[in-house]
């Protein structure tokens, strides 16, 4: 896309909406998703042997970063793939350009970017764009949440029968993994409606954001994972906390559990249930 395309878009340097560039930028992403999904391409492996690198996930950042330097070029950067050097701006974007990569790297259609905008730790925009289902969940703060420019709200399920829940699983095999699946046990014996693994967390979140789903955890996450998505399940009326209801910042790791508010105290109360196997 042109500068001058953007331009048009966005406004003028100097006076641009956050929201509009993350989402302009969420899309530039999904355009290197499209161009490289189900072609043929190298696949690596970085750290954990489970957690896959491809030239989408390095190609999306690219043209997000260059995106948003070209409108703010003393903002920090905070993404996934590279280590960006800080300018001492109060603003921080913070960027994952291929939440799913296994399920891309796989042929598995669901996969997303994700692009977030925080001002002294606090995030104020974010934008997550699943470019298979042409599908964009944005929020501002303050502003409510949207698909594809139309307001959503979490679903209205308040008993654990009504729910569909999504977990995720992080690449380790070790204690964590088999906590989270002693967690899809006990919520199955409270006879829930059903649980998913999709993994793509940034768009779990935006699901229960929408009310396809009415909660989501997972036991770690990245920054660039939940930081849109954390914003836009809040702006669609729901609650995302950490594993025992304390409150979230956009920083290191984290445990993170989103729901539609109703069902919180429930999910927490099972996520925290005492296991004999794991003590």
């Amino acid at each position: 896309m042109s500068q001058r395309v953007i331009t048009e878009r966005c406004g003028t340097p100097g006076n641009v909406p956050y929201l509009k560039v993350a989402t302009v930028a969420a899309r530039a992403a999904g355009r290197v998703h499209k161009k490289y999904f189900r072609k043929k391409f190298k696949v690596r492996t970085k750290g954990a042997s489970y957690d896959l690198l491809t030239v989408a996930d390095t190609e999306a950042e690219k043209a997000c970063v260059a995106l948003i330097r070209k409108h703010f070029p003393d903002h920090n950067i905070l993404a996934e793939e590279n280590r960006y050097p800080l300018t001492g701006s109060e603003y921080t974007w913070v960027i994952d350009p291929l939440d799913g990569t296994n399920n891309f790297a796989c042929g598995i259609p669901i996969f997303c970017s994700s692009v977030a905008l925080m001002r002294k730790g606090e995030v104020i925009c974010g934008a997550v764009f699943d470019v298979v289902h042409n599908e964009l969940f944005s929020a501002g703060k303050g502003k409510g949440a949207f698909l594809n420019g139309k307001r959503i709200r979490v679903n209205a399920a308040s008993t654990l029968k009504e729910a569909m829940l999504i977990t995720g699983f992080y690449y380790d095999r070790g204690k964590e993994m088999i906590e989270t699946l002693e967690r899809i046990k006990k919520f199955f014996m409270r006879r829930i409606l059903g649980l998913r693994r999709l993994g793509a967390a940034a768009l779990d979140l935006c699901f229960v954001a929408c009310g396809r789903a009415a909660g989501f955890w997972e036991f770690e996450l990245s920054p660039w994972d939940y930081a849109a998505g954390k914003l836009i399940v809040e702006e669609a009326g729901g609650k995302v906390t950490g594993r025992y209801g304390e409150k979230t910042e956009v920083r290191d790791k984290a445990f993170i559990v989103a729901s539609n508010k109703k069902l919180h105290p429930i999910m927490l109360e099972v996520i925290n249930e005492p296991d004999v196997c794991l003590r």
